[in-house]
């Protein structure tokens, strides 16, 4: 069987163009290995309607929900090549499958790198976060420690500055801070410490300080630090999909890539990380998969 489209990741990106293109009566594979990156955290915020819920019952009820329609269909796997063109491509999954689509989604979402510091990984999604409109409001008016250096450090201060004024900034090592921008944040009253993370010491997830190397506690109860992300897999960058420098995929406002009929969308698409933004991104770019199918139809069953 050809596929109309094979979607490759079932995150809200994934998940909602599915959705699109179920009810648009175009024959669909979801594969998705379900590992998504907000697996580690306990809510998604800023959904409407899903406010609150845990990522694995939001997948639970869009799995659902996308069932309903016959031409949806939906793999527990990995895809692991691509080959072919538009109209014509092929993937490989870790179990050995084939498949052929006309058109391919990515909807791949990034990975976290695992940063160097001791005690995050037992607090991240918990007490520790990236960001602020996602998990700023539970953490409102708290004292908080922010991970970060550089120019991203001065971003994030002014960021957090709307949720809480009771905030730290941990560059864990040498500061990397212009001179221009120690004195902004000196005239906002904003804590700087360069001294390498020791270990951040919690208990059950739930941060108490951040220990630093020369000695130095920094009680809070939350933390926001900045991370370090890959693409989910290399297959845009095999099949010739232009990235940024960020490895992110570019896409126009569609979400077409530079390849004729690959598409991407979602956190693989874009750096704004939010459940919301994902599956907007992902209905925007099953529609125009849609659209595509559609018109090529269209002159096919003119030229007859």
């Amino acid at each position: 069987m050809i596929y109309d489209c094979l979607i490759i990741g079932g995150g809200p990106a994934g998940l909602n163009a599915a959705l699109v293109l179920g009810r648009a009566r175009k024959n669909v594979l979801l594969i998705d290995e379900g590992r998504p990156r907000n697996r580690v955290t306990q809510e998604t915020h800023g959904f409407l309607s899903r406010d609150g819920i845990k990522p694995s019952e939001f997948r639970r009820i869009a799995l659902e929900q996308i069932r309903v329609y016959p031409t949806v269909n939906h793999v527990s796997d990995a895809a692991v090549s691509i080959t072919g063109s538009d109209g014509d491509f092929q993937i490989t999954t870790a179990q050995g499958e084939h498949y052929e689509g006309k058109k391919v989604l990515f909807a791949i979402g990034k990975k976290d790198i695992p940063l160097d510091i001791n005690g995050l990984a037992e607090v991240y999604g918990k007490s520790a976060f990236v960001c602020p409109y996602c998990d700023g409001w539970e953490l409102r008016d708290q004292p908080l420690v922010l991970i970060v250096n550089g120019a991203k450090a001065l971003h994030l201060a002014k960021m957090i500055s709307g949720w809480t004024s009771r905030f730290t900034i941990c560059t864990n090592g040498p500061d990397e801070l212009s001179d221009a921008e120690k004195e902004e944040l000196k005239q906002h009253n904003v804590p700087i410490y360069d001294s390498p993370i020791r270990s951040i010491v919690s208990n059950e997830g739930y941060v108490q300080h951040v220990e630093l190397e020369d000695g130095t506690r920094l009680p809070c109860t939350g933390i926001f630090f900045g991370p370090k992300l890959v693409i989910g897999s290399d297959l845009p960058q095999t099949i010739g999909c232009e990235m940024t420098e960020a490895r992110t995929v570019v896409v126009d406002q569609f979400g077409k890539t530079n390849v004729p009929g690959i598409y991407s969308a979602g956190d693989a698409a874009s750096e704004m990380y939010q459940a919301i933004m994902a599956a907007s991104l992902g209905a925007i770019a099953g529609m125009s998969i849609n659209g595509e199918l559609l018109m090529a139809n269209w002159q096919k069953a003119s030229l007859q």
